[in-house]
């Protein structure tokens, strides 16, 4: 899609930030709101207070691009040819609200569009919207309840059919149909009413102020896509109708996706996109996609790890980019009772126990993965909220390696030493006497570091009297399978998974999908989202306030607290973080890396020499 620099000047300001959270005078405040509300002792759910005519203030602060980013070629773009993307994970579905799935949001950012979108500084650009809304341009109303979108004139979908405002409501309304299995309702389910005042004006009401309302709408669903109701079944799911550059031709299961041009973008007549055809190759490995890309089979790599990066330097005719990436690569404990989705309040007979969680923590050799696997490039994982204005780096510090702290909490728990050095349990809270200490740990086949990473995990727990196996599966299965599909996370049929999710620049959604207890998952919730059963009423009375409050210091100081109660009961063991690492082949122009967005975000502009 192409580079729209309308931006949130007053909202998405850097220096504004910076002046902002660290001059005693002044307080940071999120977008056009009302003012912020007082402090409480007690958290709570609040309400929108009265407006304010206070400049606000931008999300996360910008990621540097390092040296390894190639300039834009001053060349004139030309117009015609291919480039193909190694993916070695396949989309289990191209309907975004029914997945999460990073190799689908790879294939969708050259297809759908939405309202609006994160530009790799992390403000916000207009897209399908003429402007990002804001108090002073009218977009946003003084109680910051009322957001009105101008849309912009003339777009039409792929299939030369008009967009209007009907299709904004049309999404919204098909998000908020019970049963349809989208994977997050949040802020959508917070919005009144979406008004069309006529076909280009989406007026969209919210019943009460909700501080990440940008984040919505950041894709559009055409209203001819099918019935809400049946949304599971659509044909959109395979083929999606955009309005982006390119549409899709065909997509072979594990196999291959292909693009090609939209012949009705909107910028058409300014001879974009410029490619001709995109295809999404679907590689088994990271090996298999590095050897591709070397050959010149592919032009780009999508997610290189950082121990290829010896590799991607000596390689002729390559470059890389590295912006930090938000979040990082952790293990997710099931909590609740193994397999039993219709009951979430059983816990886990060996992870139900706090102690059992912390001694993994403190028994692994974080560092040595680092080192071994990583070249050591990359720092040890603390929490989710590493990268921008809401990082809690500063406030937790994750697990430091201690085996003896860990044997202590193992055996204060009620697991002794059995006779081949694993523990079994005598005593345990909820394990029956001589129970193996014992448990699953699965990732996504063809990542080879996480593979390797596993080796070094099941190496550091048999030294505490720990067993870990390993059983992985593809991406499809682990991350992006449906409650339908009885995929085990949705299911709770696993122990322990392993991979590494990544926020958005306003990390309100992600928080809520991971830490409350209304997004796990069950059979009135199948869309759940909330894969470990953390549920602590504290949590959710910090995530609901956080929601509703309008002064962005005070929403992160909230989220800090929620991850720190989530570092204390150890839901989740963050182990390393990571860049976002993409590398291509320099016939290819118009390369802008992003840490927040898929790699193909600029795609229209796109072109080869």
């Amino acid at each position: 899609m192409p580079v729209h620099r309308t931006v949130l000047s007053i909202l998405l300001i850097v220096c504004a930030l910076i002046i902002a959270a660290c001059a005693p005078a002044a307080t940071p405040t999120t977008a056009p709101a009302p003012t912020k509300a007082a402090a409480t002792s007690a958290p709570a759910p609040t309400t929108a207070p009265a407006p304010t005519q206070v400049p606000a203030t931008k999300p996360p602060a910008p990621t540097a691009v390092p040296p390894t980013a190639a300039p834009t070629s001053s060349a004139a773009p030309k117009r015609g040819g291919k480039v193909t993307i190694a993916l070695w994970q396949s989309p289990a579905t191209l309907n975004g609200f029914l997945n999460t799935g990073q190799p689908m949001e790879e294939t969708l950012v050259f297809v759908v569009e939405g309202l609006l979108q994160t530009m790799p500084d992390g403000t916000y650009g207009a897209v399908l919207a003429k402007e990002v809304p804001t108090l002073q341009n009218g977009g946003v109303s003084a109680d910051g309840k009322t957001i009105t979108y101008k849309l912009k004139e003339g777009v039409t979908w792929a299939d030369g059919s008009p967009f209007t405002c009907d299709d904004v409501k049309f999404t919204w309304q098909a998000v908020m149909t019970p049963g349809v299995g989208v994977t997050s309702t949040t802020g959508y389910s917070d919005i009144e009413s979406v008004e069309c005042t006529n076909a280009t004006t989406a007026v969209v009401k919210f019943k009460n102020f909700f501080a990440p309302y940008l984040r919505l709408f950041d894709r559009v669903l055409p209203k001819s896509a099918g019935d809400p109701k049946d949304m599971k079944n659509w044909a959109y799911n395979r083929k999606p109708l955009g309005a982006g550059p390119f549409k899709v031709d065909e997509w072979v299961a594990d196999s291959y996706v292909t693009l090609s041009r939209n012949d009705k973008y909107r910028e058409a007549a300014q001879g974009k996109p410029y490619l001709d055809q995109i295809v999404m190759r679907i590689v088994p490995s990271t090996d298999v996609a590095l050897q591709l890309l070397a050959s010149g089979e592919v032009d780009v790599m999508w997610k290189p790890t950082e121990d290829m990066i010896p590799q991607l330097e000596k390689m002729p005719g390559v470059k890389y980019t590295t912006p930090a990436r938000p979040g990082g690569e952790r293990l997710f404990f099931n909590m609740a009772e193994n397999n039993n989705p219709s009951d979430q309040t059983k816990p886990h007979m060996i992870l139900g126990d706090q102690r059992v969680r912390l001694a993994i923590g403190y028994g692994i050799n974080k560092q040595r993965i680092v080192d071994k696997l990583l070249a050591g490039k990359v720092p040890l994982g603390t929490t989710e909220l590493t990268v921008g204005f809401f990082n809690c780096t500063s406030k937790i510090k994750g697990y430091p390696y201690e085996v003896e702290k860990a044997k202590q909490l193992l055996t204060e728990a009620g697991w002794v030493p059995g006779p081949d050095g694993i523990r079994v349990a005598k005593g345990a809270k909820y394990a029956p006497d001589g129970t193996r200490l014992r448990l699953k740990i699965a990732t996504t086949s063809g990542d080879k570091v996480r593979e390797n990473a596993e080796v070094l995990m099941v190496e550091d727990m048999k030294a505490i009297g720990v067993e870990f196996f390993i059983e992985n599966a593809p991406s499809a299965v682990i991350v992006s399978g449906t409650w339908d599909q009885n995929a085990p996370r949705r299911r709770g049929n696993f122990d322990i998974i392993f991979y590494g999710p990544t926020p958005g620049n306003d990390p309100h959604e992600r928080m809520v999908e991971y830490w409350a207890s209304w997004q796990i998952p069950t059979e009135k919730n199948k869309s759940g989202t909330n894969m470990t059963r953390f549920n602590d009423p504290k949590a959710d009375a910090w995530l609901k306030q956080a929601g509703g409050e309008p002064d962005i210091a005070k929403r992160r100081d909230l989220y800090c607290d929620v991850l720190n109660l989530t570092y204390e009961q150890a839901n989740m063991i963050f182990l390393y973080q990571v860049t976002r690492i993409h590398a291509y082949r320099d016939r290819l122009q118009g390369w802008v890396p992003t840490s927040w967005y898929a790699l193909g975000w600029n795609g229209a502009d796109w072109w080869v020499k």
